[in-house]
Parts: structure tokens; sequence; C-alpha cells
């Protein structure tokens, strides 16, 4: 895995693949998409650095100028991307939508509330929300941009190949500086219990709700990650110009990585499994301290019993609150200092 180990924040980003692939679309349609609304008040940015000012525009509405610097930037300092030439994407427009109602109009409302940001590899867009989103500031921002970046620089490469899912997230993820290896514990307990999905499986099927999105994303970013493990970025690189040139993923990955994908993810699970074992699943600071809590439960309860337990002991024990001693008249107790002797018969 290359870069730095990031949350989950950034990683919801998504993407729509629609059937206007390959078409090229004006670049004043590009820039200024009808149906969107307020679309004349904004602005257009054009990137300062040559490597991608003449690819790259950033549209975004008044109030928003430090964000489409900051995406500008983070653009700028690292455009290529490993195992794709560096002039990809060739074409880009980023939107930073100020409402919900201009983002619904760019994704066409097609996106969970959720999402960080979305590519749109056929129309050469990424939108991104700046009225409400789940970043964690910046270092959680930048990622998300790099992210969607990646795709439309996959699918612009491939040139309208049908990609699997679990390969353009994953290539996505990876990309974007890798994934949190703190959360691969959860994929462990998935797999243990026999729910992870099938890696082709997710193929068209992406999950919507943002826990099955979550555990979609952290298969494909694993996945990808062993995949780099194995080969290094010059197998990945070597791989993405075979497909590109025969137009088959499954007979490219057998040429360049020696296996079936069938094959591959039996390995990879094996992989996830040895790696990220139990031990990994009770250092999570969740598990940790959920189990402390249920360790404390359990002591308190068995203290308390116990106490219970002595308390009963030393109240049985005690004298009575009124003992028969301290009566009045006491069935036989001496009268006048003598005992009373009955007798029945004279003698």
């Amino acid at each position: 895995m290359r870069g730095r180990r990031v949350g989950w924040g950034w990683a919801l980003g998504l993407l729509l693949v629609l059937p206007l692939a390959g078409v090229a679309q004006p670049r004043e349609a590009l820039l200024r998409p009808p149906g969107v609304p307020g679309i004349e008040e904004a602005i257009v940015v054009v990137p300062g650095a040559p490597s991608i000012q003449d690819r790259l525009r950033v549209v975004h509405w008044p109030g928003h100028e430090a964000r489409a610097d900051r995406v500008i930037q983070t653009i700028e300092q690292r455009p290529w991307l490993a195992g794709i030439p560096p002039e990809f994407p060739r074409r880009a427009v980023i939107f930073l939508a100020p409402d919900e109602e201009r983002w619904e109009a760019l994704t066409g409302g097609r996106v969970p509330h959720w999402g960080a940001g979305v590519a749109i590899p056929a129309l050469d867009r990424i939108v991104m929300p700046v009225f409400q989103t789940p970043w964690d500031g910046f270092q959680s921002e930048a990622p998300t941009v790099r992210h969607e970046w990646a795709h439309l620089a996959l699918h612009d490469y491939l040139e309208g190949l049908r990609i699997p899912r679990w390969f353009d997230e994953g290539f996505a993820q990876w990309s974007a500086g890798g994934w949190n290896v703190q959360e691969a514990w959860r994929l462990r307990v998935v797999l243990a219990r026999g729910a992870a999905p099938p890696l082709d499986s997710l193929t068209l099927a992406w999950p919507r709700d943002r826990a099955g999105a979550e555990l979609a994303y952290l298969l494909s970013a694993t996945a990808v990650s062993f995949l780099v493990e194995r080969s290094g970025e010059r197998g990945i690189e070597f791989f993405l110009a075979r497909w590109r040139e025969s137009g088959d993923f499954e007979e490219s990955f057998r040429r360049t990585f020696g296996m079936s994908t069938g094959a591959f993810e039996r390995q990879w699970i094996a992989h996830v499994k040895r790696r990220y074992g139990w031990l990994l699943i009770l250092g999570q600071s969740t598990v940790l301290w959920l189990g402390l809590g249920l360790a404390l439960l359990v002591l308190f309860r068995i203290r308390r019993r116990r106490d219970r337990e002595r308390m009963a002991a030393l109240r049985a024990e005690e004298l009575p609150d009124d003992p028969a001693w301290w009566d009045d008249h006491p069935p036989h107790a001496p009268i006048g200092g003598f005992e009373e002797v009955r007798r029945d018969s004279p003698g």
C-alpha cells in the first residue's frame, strides 16, 4: 500500500457510470450544464499549473473560493496516477455544489445523502457537496478529491471498457492514499462469519446504505492493495495496458498475474484472515472497551452476590431485637428469690 492511512470519512465517494460514455460533450455544456439552478452565477477557475491547466476546470458559486483553491492545490500536488500515463484524465470538471438542490441537479438525484463526492466519467464530471459533508477537515477532503480524480482517469484510459466495480473502487481507494488498516478487523469478522459478498457481485449492485457501502469499499480496497503487494505498481501498469489493448479483463488479469480472478479471490481471503486475525480484532479500541465493560459488569454482579450472601450470614448470627430472656415473666423464672417446687404427693 502507498500513502497515508486515512479514515473512512474520505472513502465515501461514489461512481456513476452513465450510458453516455464515450460521447464528447461541448465545452460549454461541460462547464454550464443546463437544468442546474443558478448556473449562470457559477465561477469557472482555471488552474495555474501547466500539467493540468488545459484539462481541469473547477466550477463553484460565490463564497466558496477557498474551497476551490484547495481542490486545485490537491490535484496540482499529485496529478499523476500509478499505472496510468500522466496525461489522464484528459478532461475533468469539478463542481462544488453549494446546496442540496444543485447537488441533486448535478448528480441526477441518484447519490445517497452520505456521499462525500461523486465521479461521472461519461460527463467528465466530479461533484462535491460543500453545504454539508462527512469530511473531517482538509485531511479527509483531499483524498476524496484524489479518489474521484482516479475514477475519471481510469475510465478515460480504458476508453469506455466495462470495469468490474470492485477493481474500479479499489483502484480509486489505493490511488487516493490507501485505506485505513485499522478497519481490517471488520472485514476479518465478516469473512469469519461467511457474510462477505463475492467480489464479482459488486460489479453492479453497489450497496446504497452506508454500512453496506463501507464494507464494499473495504473489500475492494484490500483486494487491490493485496494485488499491488504481489506485483508492485509495475504489475498494475502492465495489467491496465494489456486490458486497454485487448478489452478482456479476465484474460489480461491471467496473463499479468498468472492466475484467474477466482484463484486471486481465494488467495486474498486467506491473506486477510492470516494478516488481520483475532489479535487485531481484540486490539481495536471499540472491542477492547466493550470487553472491559462486560468484564466489569460481570465482576460487579459477582461481588454484589457475594456481598448479599455475607450479609445474610451476618444477619443470621445477630441477636434478635427482643430476646426471650427479656420478658417480664418468663415461664420458669424464680419468685422472690426462691425456686418454687411443686410436689404432687406428700413426702
